[in-house]
C-alpha cells in the first residue's frame, strides 16, 4: 500500500484567515492560503482522517484528544469579537485517537487521553483553509513541554505507521517564530529568518535520514537558530513530521515570506 507523506505547514499568526489586511501582509497571506487550499484539494478524496500535532498544545506527556465532537478553542488575543465566534465543525475521530494510544504506548511513551479542549487556532486555522467543509475526522496530538527534539522525532517514527492507513500527519508550526522579529520588520530578523530557513532547507532535505535526524537534535547550533526560535514550541511539529518520515526523503513544499521573513513547509515522502 502507498504511504501518505507527513507535512510541516506554516499556520501563520493567529486568525489572518478571516482579517480583512491578512495580518498587514496580504500578499505572503495570499502565497499561503492558495498552498493550504490546494493541498486540501490534492487530499481531500485520498484520506480517511487526519492527525494534526499543533505548536499550541503542550504537556507533560503525549496527550490525545479522544473526544467525539471537538469544540474551538479560540487561543488567541487581541483579535476582532467575530473571531471568537468561528465554527469549523470537524468530528473527532476516537478510533484513530486509540490507534495513536497504542502505537506511542508501545514505543515506550506514557500517555494521557484529554476529551474537552478542543481545536487550537494552529489546527482550525490552516484546515478551514485546506478543508473548508469540514466533513474528514481530525485528531490532535500535543506537544510535550520538554520540546526535546529526540522525543518529538520518536513519537514521529512510532507513528509512522499510520501513513498507511489514509491517515495524513500534519505538523503545524512556523519554520520561523520570534513575535519581536515579525514586529520589527528589520533587517536583522529577515537575516536571521534567511540564514535558519536555508539550514533548516538544506537539513530536511539531506538524502540520509539518520544525518537528517541528528542535525535536527542539534538545530540550536544552526545559524540564526535562537534568533528564529527563542523557544522552539513552533519548530517541535516538524521533528514529529520528519519522525514519521521513517527512511523517507524530505522536501521543501513552501517558500514564501510573512511579515518580512522567511517561512518554509516541508513534505515527508
Amino acid at each position: 500500500m502507498k504511504k501518505l507523506p507527513a507535512y510541516f505547514i506554516p499556520h501563520g499568526g493567529g486568525p489572518w484567515h478571516v482579517i480583512d489586511d491578512a495580518m498587514s501582509d496580504p500578499v505572503g497571506y495570499g502565497f499561503l492560503r492558495a498552498y493550504l487550499s490546494e493541498l486540501g484539494q490534492k487530499y481531500r478524496s485520498k484520506i480517511k482522517a487526519i492527525l494534526v500535532i499543533s505548536a499550541h498544545w503542550e504537556e507533560n506527556v503525549p496527550t490525545i484528544h479522544f473526544g467525539q465532537n471537538p469544540p474551538m478553542y479560540y487561543d488567541y488575543y487581541g483579535f476582532p469579537e467575530f473571531t471568537y465566534h468561528l465554527e469549523w465543525n470537524a468530528p473527532g475521530h476516537p478510533q484513530l485517537a486509540e490507534k495513536v494510544e497504542t502505537l506511542l504506548s508501545n514505543a515506550g511513551f506514557k500517555i494521557k487521553r484529554e476529551y474537552e479542549r478542543g481545536f487550537d487556532h494552529g489546527t482550525f486555522v490552516p484546515l478551514m483553509i485546506a478543508f473548508p467543509e469540514a466533513k474528514i475526522p481530525v485528531v490532535q496530538l500535543s506537544l510535550v513541554h520538554s520540546l526535546d527534539p529526540a522525543t518529538h522525532l520518536a513519537m514521529g517514527k512510532a507513528l509512522e505507521p499510520l501513513r498507511e492507513q489514509d491517515v495524513l500527519i500534519i505538523g503545524s508550526g512556523m519554520s520561523y517564530h520570534n513575535i519581536r522579529g515579525f514586529m520589527s520588520g528589520s533587517s536583522s530578523a529577515a537575516n536571521d529568518s534567511k540564514l535558519f530557513d536555508d539550514w533548516l532547507t538544506n537539513t530536511v532535505e539531506n538524502i540520509d535520514p539518520k544525518n537528517r535526524n541528528k542535525a535536527l537534535v542539534d538545530w540550536l547550533k544552526a545559524p540564526g537558530a535562537k534568533n528564529s526560535h527563542p523557544r522552539s514550541e513552533h519548530l517541535a511539529p516538524l521533528f514529529v513530521a520528519a519522525g514519521a518520515a521513517g527512511n523517507d526523503a524530505g522536501t521543501r513544499d513552501y517558500a514564501g515570506t510573512l511579515m518580512g521573513v522567511n517561512v518554509s513547509g516541508y513534505k515527508f515522502g
